[in-house]
């Protein structure tokens, strides 16, 4: 079924990363068309440039350098950069993989923001690479109309960017809707999921991979879990996109291994390590070098953050996967550390957010569905337990913090996630429920952005959801690959004016599926 694969080399990759510039030249996103490097000496910019973690005055921005180097950063409100400012630079060193971050402040009124990213060799200031530039919309603090798509799961099950099928193409398709920000639902990589060159298809045809070395093995070290993430760079849809949407991003368990909890011991011959909290902290430094975060000082491993978009929407981000109790039949019956999910400290935060937030809409961006069984063989590994009945385990964290946004009288709260491969609209309500100490609500499910797909799961009763619609493989049919067109994003508009809020579940084409007022 599978053929010996081709090998990426290092200088392969630094080599295929060089053509990227060019291609990005060919799409605009560069000031100008690449030149030939002085003897090697001119460093460039590898994969796309991003940002992310907007707030109404500043934002995180991105870039990975080709050799250890010193990155400049221009800002302006225009496109043409008239008048840009230049910040303060930054050094990139193999220490942080060559890639450079810089919290970029003082934006205030500039409602889009252009910035374009250089490196120049240290110790020759005349040996600077072209810049790539990127664009991004900071978030309002007067009503205005808002839109954000969001989604997950990319590269998984042994599909990855097939460049004679177009690449990971709902990336594109994301892009084109023009959205002010992205939340990346988790999965942003398959750190367990190695990948063959070729794969045959049922219809005759072959799958045909590009293979990095990274992508050949499950991800151990902190350089092959860095090497999972650099792989999405070589995707020219995500390149693009990236470089002109910025994105909130949060983790789940294929970042680091399947189904992974903090004090899991691997039984899986693939693995060298088996201690899963050293390979999560592995991961996590890779994740958060690669993605767009802000880390504070006074909390310098947390994912889960907040951001408010104006008068309209506030955006809570959660970690679903660090401070969770082990997998397991999921039946207690009564809270503990074994029922943990979202963790105390998380809890509190959260609730005291939602208490403090005066935005209409308060979206949470959650790693994991709520109502839908998501089993770990005989174990559970999300929240429902498939017990109809009364919360017991995971479920209990979950009720009590419905019924605190109920007896809070916490409004308007609409919950997004990714994970389960199929794209759903979910709503929630205790006239339906065995627990009814909480205010009806909806949950929006939609992915894979670039992996095998299944569904659909089955629901559990306990928080009485109602399956409004949903789209999955035929029954009997699973992973299938992203050409058999199961690859989904949600699209999200509010209405400056009205206020009102309008979900939309659609395909890698771009297509509408099902609309939600």
């Amino acid at each position: 079924m599978t053929k010996p694969s081709r090998i990426l080399t290092r200088r392969d990759f630094l080599i295929t990363s060089g053509q990227m510039s060019v291609g990005l030249a060919g799409m605009g996103l560069l000031g100008a068309p690449a030149i030939v490097l002085a003897e090697g000496r001119r460093p460039t910019v590898q994969g796309s440039v991003m940002s992310g973690d907007m707030l109404f005055d500043r934002a995180m921005l991105w870039g990975r350098a080709s050799m250890p180097s010193r990155m400049w950063v221009d800002v302006a409100d225009n496109p043409e950069f008239r008048g840009a400012r230049q910040l303060a630079p930054v050094d990139v060193l193999p220490g942080s993989d060559l890639i450079g971050k810089i919290d970029a402040t003082g934006l205030n009124g500039m409602d889009q923001v252009h910035y374009r990213v250089r490196f120049a060799a240290l110790g020759d200031k005349h040996a600077m690479g072209e810049p790539v530039v990127g664009q991004l919309r900071l978030p309002p603090t007067t009503p205005r109309n808002l839109r954000f798509v969001w989604s997950g799961d990319v590269v998984g099950q042994g599909w990855g960017i097939d460049e004679s099928r177009g690449g990971m193409r709902t990336w594109e398709a994301m892009r084109r809707v023009q959205p002010d920000f992205f939340i990346h639902s988790g999965d942003s990589v398959y750190a367990d999921g190695p990948l063959e060159a070729e794969v045959a298809l049922d219809d005759g045809s072959t799958w045909r991979n590009l293979v990095t070395p990274a992508k050949q093995k499950v991800a151990e070290t902190l350089a092959e879990y860095r090497g999972q993430h650099a792989y999405n760079h070589l995707d020219v849809n995500f390149r693009r996109f990236a470089a002109e949407v910025p994105m909130l991003a949060q983790w789940d368990d294929h970042e680091t291994v399947n189904n992974w909890y903090p004090q899991e011991i691997l039984d899986d011959e693939r693995y060298s390590e088996k201690n899963v909290a050293l390979l999560s902290a592995r991961a996590r430094q890779a994740f958060v070098e690669y993605m767009p975060i802000r880390m504070t000082t006074e909390a310098p491993q947390r994912i889960y953050r907040r951001f408010s978009y104006g008068p309209g929407m506030e955006v809570f981000m959660l970690d679903m996967r660090s401070y969770r109790g082990p997998n397991s039949t999921n039946l207690q019956s009564n809270a503990s550390s074994a029922t943990a999910f979202l963790g105390e400290n998380q809890f509190r935060w959260l609730r005291q957010s939602l208490n403090d937030s005066t935005a209409t809409w308060k979206i949470i961006a959650a790693d994991m569905p709520i109502g839908m069984v998501v089993p770990d063989g005989d174990h559970f590994e999300a929240i429902a337990n498939n017990d109809p009945g009364q919360p017991l385990g995971r479920e209990l964290e979950i009720a009590r913090l419905l019924q605190a946004i109920r007896d809070d009288d916490i409004r308007n709260v609409v919950w997004f996630t990714a994970d389960v491969h199929y794209t759903a609209a979910h709503h929630y309500a205790p006239e339906r429920a065995a627990f009814k100490q909480f205010k009806p609500f909806w949950e929006f499910v939609s992915g894979p952005l670039h992996a095998g797909t299944f569904g659909p799961s089955e629901m559990d009763a306990t928080f009485g959801p109602e399956v409004v619609f949903h789209k999955a493989p035929p029954e009997g049919q699973k992973n299938l690959p992203p050409s058999a067109g199961y690859q989904f994003f949600g699209q999200v508009d509010l209405d400056g004016e009205s206020e009102s809020l309008t979900v939309r579940l659609k395909d890698s084409d771009g297509t509408t599926l099902h609309t939600q007022v």
